[in-house]
């Protein structure tokens, strides 16, 4: 089994994406939480960039116990001299972003590929001449780069010093089997001492795919957010990756160290400080993860919660909902009963499913409380005799 590392950028990428700024001690607070899973490097965001960015990377440099932390530079020399001052030397990967695509070098940045090259090669020597253990060559936009200016910028990259290639699919652009292919050609081109990472948007609604077929194509470390926030549609999500991992590592042959229990809870941190909406279809961390309310999957959930439910609740500290709506059948309201302690009463189930299941409107659900509640209802209304 092959450990892959798990690099978390919701305090960067994730934070870039409207509504979810975030002051230096709340970043703090979201580090802590995460670096709590196992987490291997926890990107601060960049310090070049912002007085709140450069604050942040210093408490969190100072607070890390565990986890490595990461910034992100422009092929600036300042900007490189801001986040090692704020980050440090040691536990620090000091990402610089070099310019991946034809497409940004004419419509963005207006230079020519020798520049660009220049550019990222210059930033990676001062990074190493101001002692910087880690420096990570951060091809943006790598998905729609030729294969000339990204063997290019890779292959001097490494030369210079950088012991990390991140390949950015910024757009979203890609199909799982051309990313792998990707990963596989930059692996080649970076030589097998060189760490690979991933770095997937959401923006085809593949971002999790791609990341598995970069995996399985050779890449060591897999950059992930909270609940997949980030620019546009979003990132990779670290809860979705580590589900992956924890149900199909095997199959996959990778493993990782994340505690999967903790992750609603670093979760619900997350939610609390950016005041991010719960989805409802949301894998993992969705409000509907683990409820049902359909009769047809709750008679056999009753009996084996694995008639439907592959992923297991608890292991990542949700709990399993049995809810009670317009779908749902008989059978729950039995089991209700029988929890309860109450013989088997088939004029009192006929009564609570007409009255309050089947011809139930709109989208609401009763919980069991709310559905033991209704039943003793019933139960003493017929015992009175009236209705």
């Amino acid at each position: 089994m092959r450990r892959v590392s798990i690099f978390d950028t919701t305090l960067r990428d994730g934070e870039q994406a409207p509504g979810n700024a975030m002051g230096p001690e709340q970043k703090l607070d979201i580090a802590l939480a995460v670096e709590a899973l196992g987490v291997d490097v926890i990107e601060t965001g960049m310090p070049g960039s912002s007085a709140s960015d450069y604050k942040a990377t210093r408490l969190i440099a100072e607070a890390m116990s565990t986890a490595r932390i990461a910034t992100l530079s422009r092929a600036v020399h300042e900007d490189v001299r801001l986040a090692v001052e704020a980050g440090g030397t040691g536990r620090h990967h000091v990402q610089i972003m070099a310019t991946g695509s034809e497409t940004h070098l004419r419509h963005k940045r207006g230079i020519s590929r020798a520049e660009a090259v220049r550019e990222v090669v210059g930033a990676i020597s001062y990074a190493k001449e101001l002692g910087a253990d880690h420096v990570t060559l951060g091809l943006e936009d790598a998905s729609r780069g030729s294969d000339g200016l990204l063997r290019e910028l890779v292959r001097e990259s490494v030369a210079a010093g950088a012991d990390n290639v991140a390949v950015a699919d910024t757009t979203g652009c890609m199909l799982p089997r051309e990313y792998g292919d990707l990963i596989a050609r930059i692996r080649s081109w970076a030589g097998p001492q060189i760490v690979v990472s991933t770095h997937c948007h959401e923006d085809l609604g593949l971002s999790l795919a791609n990341t598995l077929a970069g995996v399985e194509a050779g890449a060591d470390e897999v950059q992930t957010s909270l609940a997949g926030i980030g620019e546009r549609a979003g990132n990779t999500p670290l809860e979705e990756m580590i589900a992956v991992l924890v149900h199909k590592g095997e199959a996959l042959g990778v493993t990782t160290d994340v505690r999967p229990e903790g992750l609603y809870e670093a979760y619900e941190v997350l939610r609390r400080t950016i005041g991010l909406p719960q989805p409802r279809n949301k894998a993992i961390f969705g409000t509907n993860a683990f409820a049902t309310q359909a009769g047809i999957h709750q008679a056999g959930m009753l009996r084996a919660p694995v008639t439907y439910e592959y992923v297991e609740p608890h292991r990542f500290g949700r709990e399993r909902s049995i809810l009670v709506g317009r779908h749902s059948g008989r059978a729950v309201l039995r089991f209700v009963m029988a929890q309860m302690g109450l013989e088997p009463d088939e004029r009192l189930v006929d009564l609570v499913y007409e009255q309050h299941v089947a011809h139930r409107t709109g989208g609401d659900c009763l919980d069991l409380p709310g559905v033991r509640e209704l039943i003793l209802d019933k139960r003493a209304v017929m015992a009175g005799g009236v209705g």
